[in-house]
């Protein structure tokens, strides 16, 4: 069966997460996207994990669905037809591990998936004398990452371990300022356990073939989404038996007939992706950081280094090598913010949104608007501006001013006057 997966996003019991986080509407957005498989979240989270358990049943293949699935209150929501079957649920959650190691603050971040209750329960039984699970969605515990694997390892060892977002600066495996130079630098013994890695929205699979100790690791994209319209915008494309065993063994065997692709940001839209001081509106190359001696020339204080920097570091291939063998991935922009610029709007203002569930009503889900349909019928839908939006996409042509110390990067698929400022930003033509 093919599908699309998005393994990790938050409920409205995380730090900065919309309320409308919760289940039905959840299932009710992937289905607009047309996600299949979508991430619980947060299952250590008691209230949440009580509203799981109180929502959701088992199918008897490791996956969930609704019980009885609510009417939706959203305007765009209410009249969109839904079923239980359309959308499946994975038993998931991120944690947040900060501790010390080797004299040096570490701060990482993991998604941990679960096949069924009893796992989730074992897994909460233990950290909940760890920690104060309690006070957030993603909780933050004051243990080696390499324990908790342990940990998992011994209690559920069917449960996937997902280092998460691997590169980002502050909370990842590799981050700049938190990480480490290595896989087993982190989790040692217990290396063995972990066989996928989550590259995060500023970094694509591309990047990540750049270091050849990663290539025995299946890598998988995920939208980390704090508000249900932002589920999908990363996302793993599997043909597989539905189920949590043939889910695990796509990405064990990384085989590409069921491992079929990864969904992804153009990585220089990611937060992190070039260095930076937000503050100063200062962006730079990892070339012009070193230049700079890694101190911002506004303020003087030290730059956030970004993601294609710390790839740099760390690569031992030069860009652009040959690997065929690997899963193939395809650079997207979400719907909306094609619509938006095709329209000179922003991509949350009603008239947007409008548009956007006019399409979708039309033509039946995000992805294969932005994947599958002919542009020749996405043509016939006015305004035509949206259908060479999407073409142009689909070509990689963007011009796009990179991410930086926690600001997107801006995407722009048509030409238009801009100041001289922002013109030198777009550094990057595909």
């Amino acid at each position: 069966m093919k599908y699309i997966a998005d393994l990790h996003i938050h409920s409205k019991f995380s730090r900065a997460t919309s309320r409308e986080m919760t289940l039905d509407t959840l299932a009710h957005w992937a289905k607009v996207k047309g996600i299949s498989l979508l991430a619980t979240s947060d299952f250590t989270h008691p209230e949440w994990l009580f509203l799981i358990k109180e929502k959701l049943e088992p199918k008897g293949n490791g996956f969930f669905r609704l019980k009885n699935p609510l009417p939706q209150d959203n305007e765009y929501l209410k009249n969109f037809s839904f079923s239980p079957e359309d959308v499946s649920f994975i038993l998931s959650t991120e944690i947040s591990f900060i501790y010390s190691k080797k004299e040096k603050v570490r701060k990482i971040h993991i998604v941990l998936l679960a096949p069924d209750f009893e796992s989730v329960d074992k897994i909460n039984n233990k950290l909940s004398g760890l920690g104060n699970v309690r006070s957030d969605g993603r909780p933050i515990l004051g243990m080696d990452a390499k324990k908790f694997v342990k940990i998992v390892a011994e209690l559920c060892p069917e449960c996937v371990v997902i280092p998460s977002h691997i590169w980002t600066p502050w909370f990842s495996l590799f981050g700049a300022n938190s990480g480490f130079d290595s896989i087993e630098e982190c989790f040692e013994e217990m290396t063995p356990f972990i066989f996928a890695l989550e590259t995060g929205l500023s970094s694509d699979p591309a990047m990540n073939w750049r270091l050849s100790s990663l290539d025995k690791y299946a890598l998988v994209s995920n939208s980390d989404a704090h508000s249900p319209s932002k589920i999908g915008r990363e996302a793993n494309v599997f043909d597989t038996e539905f189920s949590f065993k043939g889910l695990v063994d796509a990405l064990k065997s990384k085989d590409p007939e069921k491992f079929r692709s990864t969904i992804e940001f153009y990585p220089e839209e990611g937060k992190y992706h070039y260095d930076g001081h937000r503050k100063c509106g200062i962006i730079l190359s990892p070339k012009e950081t070193i230049q700079h001696k890694y101190i911002c020339p506004q303020c003087g204080k030290k730059v956030t280094v970004g993601v294609l920097h710390r790839v740099e570091e760390l690569a031992d291939r030069e860009e652009g090598s040959n690997l065929s063998s690997r899963i193939p991935f395809k650079n997207l922009i979400p719907l909306s913010e094609v619509i938006a610029e095709a329209v000179q709007k922003s991509a949350d203002c009603k008239s947007v949104r409008d548009i956007y569930f006019r399409l979708i009503h039309e033509f039946g889900s995000e992805h294969k608007i932005l994947t599958e349909l002919p542009i020749s019928e996405l043509s016939r839908f006015n305004p035509e501006k949206i259908s060479a939006g999407v073409e142009r996409m689909r070509n990689g042509e963007v011009k796009i001013v990179p991410g930086h110390d926690g600001c997107y990067g801006k995407i722009s698929l048509f030409e238009k006057e801009t100041d001289t400022e922002e013109a030198e930003g777009q550094l990057k033509l595909f």
